[in-house]
């Protein structure tokens, strides 16, 4: 691109730096405090968790990504993309109630699990959180680095360094306060972003009319109907290790705030998402670009080249802003989970802050070096997720699951992967192959290669049956023990209730004669 100076370029890049920088550091001094520095438990009403809920869903990459499906499968990809981004966020209105009536003094997903299964399978899920908050990060760092090399023409190894600098100072100062406070402003900048980007585009792009019915891009297709089904489970079941959403969840004020934070973000999301995947038939339409055309991910990038030199400044900035406001959420975020997961919120936060700042050093040379194609860093995210959280949600039933253990949950999680790379080694026909597919490596786009899809449906059914498998291996191996020993079989007794003054139920697994049944994990 180059249309301004590269001096022109750094002075936007690192003012914007500064600023992003001397603001967070304004509203770490002016509202964060110790007792807000991991969480805000009950104090946010509907809008303000709507606006954050955005936010969390909405980063540098949405420029990519959504445009890079919508040229890969066409309008009806999109739209299948957006509509399974933006529903699971819904779900956190219907899901999130339990969760804070079964565990009211936790603030992140983990937490009742640890309530529910035990330590062990605690520390299990908060493994899988941090990796993919960690490959979320990359993928983010990634995606502004794309966006800044895309259009200033320009190295933007420098700008990815000091934005991990400027988030690690605000952030470490303070903490979950100050994220929530940023992503409010993060949410309004989306919406003035697609304003006059979609203002701009309809005064300087022209599109050929004889290209649109002859790219298909508007026809249904086999990857289109594909796409329901993995994307949909793939972004469900990863937003619910996002421990972003779970703080925000537990920081509604009631409910109702809940409910109302969730239907709007929800639409919203929707909305922007589908506008911002546009670009990838306008560039087709324009003759920029080709139906599948490898460079789909920047078609965004690609039509704004024709734009006058002050929209492209301003994207630049708004990129900048975005993409720190969700880096902050992660941080912020992993922070949380460290803290609670590993050390019972006990450790010095200090401590908690330089753990974090530590991990920064991978993460950017990943994010400079390999992470080339955003979407399968997600993907890879996702996979993960569709193995391992659908069977630890089969716990929220009392009635019909109350006798799973934290040993089963572990077992079908790792249990689904495995079957995942079973299927891939049979479906390809190569071990090799097989690894691959863990790692979704092909991608979703070819719609005669089954592969993927076949790897969702694996990962979260089969970790299920797994689980259930693993549940009645384990309670089989006590009935045998007791009736070897005699001692009483108490595997199915379902748990105790007892009332509590901070919470109407707590679920009390076993009887301090029962060792097998102390721990939940067991």
């Amino acid at each position: 691109m180059g249309q301004l100076s590269s001096q022109g370029y750094n002075a936007i890049i690192y003012l914007s730096y500064a600023f992003l920088l001397f603001t967070g550091l304004f509203l770490a001094w002016k509202y964060s405090s110790l007792n807000t520095f991991l969480s805000s438990n009950g104090t946010q009403r509907g809008i303000p968790l709507a606006l954050n809920f955005i936010a969390s869903a909405m980063g540098v990459g949405i420029l990519a990504t959504y445009s890079q499906i919508a040229n890969q499968a066409g309008l009806h990809g999109l739209l299948v993309y957006t509509l399974c981004g933006a529903i699971p966020i819904f779900g956190f209105a219907l899901v999130g109630p339990i969760i804070r009536k079964k565990c009211p003094e936790g603030f992140i997903f983990t937490e009742w699990v640890r309530q529910r299964y035990g330590p062990v399978t605690s520390l299990y899920l908060s493994f899988f959180t941090c990796l993919t908050m960690f490959l979320f990060m990359i993928g983010e760092l990634s995606a502004v680095r794309g966006a800044i090399e895309t259009l200033t023409g320009m190295s933007a190894l420098g700008a990815v360094i000091v934005e991990c600098v400027v988030t690690s100072i605000y952030t470490s100062y303070g903490g979950f306060k100050v994220s929530f406070i940023t992503d409010n402003f993060q949410g309004a900048l989306v919406v003035i972003l697609i304003i006059i980007c979609a203002c701009g585009m309809g005064s300087y792009i022209h599109i050929d009319p004889s290209k649109i019915g002859e790219s298909g891009l508007l026809k249904g297709n086999k990857l289109g109907w594909q796409l329901v089904y993995i994307l949909f489970v793939a972004i469900l079941t990863n937003d619910c290790f996002m421990a972003g959403f779970w703080l925000r969840t537990f920081a509604s004020k009631t409910n109702k705030d809940l409910l109302v934070g969730c239907s709007i973000a929800s639409v919203a999301v929707f909305v922007i998402t589908t506008l911002v995947g546009v670009p990838g038939f306008l560039a087709v339409w324009s003759g920029d670009l080709t139906v599948l055309d490898p460079n789909g991910a920047n078609a965004f990038f690609v039509l704004l080249d024709k734009m006058p030199n002050w929209i492209i400044a301003f994207v630049l900035i708004f990129c900048i802003f975005l993409s720190t406001c969700t880096f902050d959420s992660l941080q912020s975020a992993m922070v949380s989970t460290i803290s609670n997961d590993l050390f019972r919120n006990k450790l010095p936060i200090i401590y908690i802050r330089g753990l974090v700042i530590i991990i920064m050093a991978p993460i950017i040379v990943l994010a400079v070096k390999v992470a080339d194609n955003i979407l399968q860093i997600y993907l890879i995210a996702d996979l993960v997720s569709a193995a391992v959280i659908p069977a630890v949600f089969l716990g929220l039933s009392d009635s019909w699951f109350w006798f799973l253990r934290g040993f089963d949950i572990m077992c079908g999680g790792l249990g689904a992967l495995l079957a995942v790379f079973v299927f891939g080694t049979v479906y390809y026909g190569s071990a090799k192959e097989g690894g691959k597919l863990l790692l979704i490596w092909n991608g979703i786009y070819d719609s005669s290669d089954w592969g993927a899809f076949g790897a969702f449906v694996i990962a979260p059914f089969g970790g299920m049956l797994i689980t259930l498998a693993a549940a009645a291996v384990r309670i089989g191996a006590i009935w045998a023990y007791c009736k070897l020993t005699g001692a009483p079989f108490e595997a199915l007794d379902r748990p105790e209730v007892v009332e509590t003054e901070t919470t109407e139920v707590v679920s009390h697994y076993g009887s301090l004669e029962d060792p097998l049944k102390k721990d939940p994990s067991v």
